[in-house]
């Protein structure tokens, strides 16, 4: 119920939070996954997406095709709603692509009974606080509600909620291009010269990229995936060039190894490094971006440092594939506890820091981890992760899995956290700047 449809409190204080709903924020796949676990245990919920649909930061690069095959990206509480209405399940070890996965599971869920009248679209959320708190009263403050103010088209609303899980994303927010992590200093005047990460090349950016030279910029699976279309553009399209510029010294994050228990990601290294061995991609290391500035003939000239010396790139496009961070504006007035570096939870920051730890070696982690000074908020899923590119779809299905049973006063079974994810085999010790998050 929105606040102007609030009753007057007239009950005590615990039964009226109980009688609210929790806010989950996003329906992506974590975002939906939770929403089936919270009315898997009668918890009423509301879902609140800005997006036209469910899924819709996954269009944006919906052409990518995931390394994790159907059995890896279909949570199990959202797989019995779906099984209500007769969805067949895809292939199990088939990978979808972004597009297939909207398409053949979140559309579908979210068109469930259960869930489609749940779902508020086209509505963003600007601010979560507690009602009548701001962050520095504590006096009562684990009895006031949630106060979640929206964004929608027909102007401002406010809902109030017992619990609140931010299962937003990052996609949104990607990190700064130059080696300070801010923006281009001279963004403004080369804004048309800049994509963001995983730009369809081969389809509906393919005259952005034809004919031109393009510098990817990251160390992670979405760089890959981009060198990978960059370079069968370059096949069709003569005057196609690429370089890919990394600040480490080796991509040993995207190489990957051969002993990653999921094949496709193995295979995405292995054709990654196969470009640079044979020259179609050249590799920049240990190079440093400090600003890109507008030069002659439609290009503009990427100034930085390769290994220490002053380096310019004179390049028609530069595709940001630097990683992800969490946008967490809207959360000024709620009480977060979050890692000075990694920007995740504090108890989760250490065991998915990404110079220990691949997307197969971060231990299962539930409630406990996720947890904040702020009582029954949560973030969740790739936002739980802030800046560590480790995440995968399992392992957000498990935290809010997790987060559901702990709303539901079942703590034992919140705690009860088990997960078994496919290992890579890469635990560099070499900081990544890349991000696998979105093709997980």
């Amino acid at each position: 119920m929105s606040l102007s449809e609030l009753p007057l409190l007239t009950v005590p204080v615990s039964r009226a939070l109980d009688a609210l709903p929790v806010v989950v924020i996003g329906a992506g796949p974590v975002g939906l996954a939770a929403a089936a676990h919270l009315l898997e245990r009668n918890i009423e919920v509301i879902v609140i997406e800005s997006g036209d649909a469910a899924g819709s930061a996954i269009r944006q690069w919906g052409h990518t095709r995931l390394f994790s095959p159907w059995e890896y990206v279909v949570d199990e509480a959202a797989a019995r709603l779906l099984e209500k209405t007769g969805w067949d399940a895809p292939a199990a070890r088939r990978l979808p692509t972004g597009h297939e996965l909207v398409d053949a599971y979140l559309a579908p869920l979210a068109a469930t009974n259960d869930l489609a009248r749940r779902i508020r679209y086209r509505s963003t959320v600007t601010a979560v606080s507690r009602q009548g708190m701001d962050r520095t009263r504590t006096a009562g403050r684990s009895t006031a509600p949630f106060l979640v103010r929206i964004d929608t088209a027909d102007g401002p609303d406010e809902q109030l909620a017992r619990a609140v899980i931010d299962a937003s994303g990052t996609y949104s927010s990607p990190n700064g291009l130059t080696a300070s992590g801010l923006a281009p200093a001279h963004a403004d005047h080369v804004r048309e010269h800049l994509s963001p990460a995983l730009p369809d090349i081969l389809g509906r950016d393919r005259a952005q990229f034809a004919g031109q030279h393009t510098l990817v910029v990251g160390a992670g699976h979405s760089a890959a995936n981009t060198l990978l279309g960059l370079a069968a553009l370059a096949r069709q399209e003569p005057g196609t060039t690429v370089s890919w510029a990394i600040r480490g010294s080796s991509p040993v994050r995207v190489y990957g190894s051969t002993d990653d228990e999921l094949e496709a990601r193995g295979a995405l290294g292995d054709s990654a490094h196969d470009l640079v061995r044979s020259g179609a991609v050249t590799l920049l290391d240990g190079f440093e971006i400090d600003d890109v500035l507008p030069a002659e003939h439609s290009r503009v000239q990427v100034r930085g440092r390769r290994n220490g010396r002053p380096t310019d790139l004179i390049v028609n496009r530069v595709v940001n594939a630097t990683g992800f961070r969490p946008n967490l504006d809207m959360l000024r007035e709620i009480r977060l506890s979050l890692d000075e570096i990694v920007e995740a939870p504090r108890a989760l920051a250490p065991l998915i820091d990404p110079n220990l730890h691949s997307c197969g070696s971060v231990p299962p982690h539930g409630v406990v981890e996720l947890s904040h000074p702020e009582p029954n908020f949560y973030l969740a899923g790739m936002k739980s992760y802030g800046r560590a590119p480790t995440f995968l779809m399992l392992t957000g299905y498990e935290q809010v899995r997790s987060i559901a049973d702990e709303i539901a006063g079942n703590p034992a079974a919140a705690r009860r956290v088990q997960l078994t994810l496919p290992e890579t085999g890469v635990c560099s010790t070499t900081a990544s700047t890349g991000s696998d998050s979105c093709c997980s």
